[in-house]
């Protein structure tokens, strides 16, 4: 059976919203068999999330997410800032949310959710772990939680994380710890 093309190309976009951390749009493409349809697409600058490792111990941070209307024990993450590496964004996000920053190690990018939005999350694991604090955002209200890594990794499979980076991060980084 041949290949066929898949690609949908855009005819025009419309800018619905563009708020501070992103943008919705909204596309008339064409689609390879000649129709059109309307695609929604909300852009994301990328973020970073960190399984930051100290003496065999996961650091999590427990926050309250208002769009799941509960509090998640995340690994430490944030949005990139304009023209920050995902790098950079790594260690300033591990020491607002944590207090330490590590030794930076890339172990894996992704898109999020490519069904509708274009966010790319970088995974960084950080060891070698010093305290050395940055101000937290001011409308950000987190608890560290330590964990042994053991149980993180019994947890992701029980099931008991709900948060997709997390999970992923502590699978992806099971080999390194």
């Amino acid at each position: 059976m041949a290949e066929h093309n898949r690609r949908e190309e855009r005819i025009n976009s419309e800018v619905v919203f563009e708020g501070r951390m992103l943008r919705l749009e909204k596309d008339m493409v064409l689609l390879p068999n000649g129709h059109t349809s309307f695609r929604e697409v909300v852009r994301h600058p990328g973020a970073v999330g960190i399984i930051a490792v100290q003496e065999r111990e996961l650091l999590l941070v427990r926050q309250y997410r208002y769009a799941v209307e509960q509090e998640t024990l995340e690994i430490p993450a944030g949005k990139l800032d304009p023209r920050e590496s995902p790098f950079d964004c790594a260690i300033r996000e591990l020491r607002e949310e944590t207090g330490f920053r590590g030794r930076m190690e890339h172990i894996s990018t992704f898109f999020t959710t490519p069904g509708f939005t274009d966010e790319v999350m970088h995974l960084f694991l950080a060891r070698d772990l010093v305290w050395d604090p940055l101000t937290p955002d001011e409308d950000e209200f987190i608890g560290v939680v330590r964990l042994p890594w053991d149980e993180a990794v019994f947890r992701v499979q029980q099931n008991k994380f709900n948060d997709a980076k997390t999970i992923l991060g502590i699978l992806l980084a099971q080999g390194r710890v």
